[in-house]
């Protein structure tokens, strides 16, 4: 690893809020992933285009920065489980964002950002559940 990774992570976090201030500037829109590919998957309004370009520009990123830092890190389903154990999470995810009305970007970037009460409290919980489940697990997830 470069010894100034921490520099990818503020230039990251920089451009994610970057991103999000110009969405909701430039469209009145938030910037939640869960909504967006919602939509985009089962669509009310006809707005697909925009949203198919929103996805597409977020895979075209990730490809863009493992290609200036020199590639992806691999990682092997059953490293984590299995694929059967990742589709339950990815369900289990899925079930959780429509119950909390949004995602961690929608929330924690977009809602923190305007101090919307619901963000700033669905945030809270759904960092402490994973700070929770982080502590519980690592027993059985890290090595010693």
């Amino acid at each position: 690893r470069m010894p100034i990774d921490w520099i990818h992570g503020l230039a990251g976090g920089a451009l994610i809020g970057l991103a999000a201030s110009l969405m909701r500037h430039g469209t009145g829109l938030t910037a939640g992933i869960s909504g967006i590919s919602y939509s985009l998957l089962l669509p009310g309004d006809g707005s697909r285009a925009w949203r198919a370009l929103f996805i597409g520009a977020l895979a075209l990123g990730g490809v863009l920065a493992a290609a200036l830092t020199g590639g992806f890190e691999r990682v092997d389903a059953a490293e984590l489980g299995g694929p059967g154990l990742l589709a339950v999470a990815g369900l289990i995810v899925g079930v959780g964002t429509a119950l909390g009305n949004g995602c961690t970007s929608g929330h924690g970037v977009c809602g923190i950002s305007r101090l919307s009460p619901r963000s700033l409290a669905a945030t809270a919980v759904f960092m402490g559940i994973g700070v929770a489940t982080a502590t519980l697990l690592r027993p059985w997830i890290v090595a010693p």
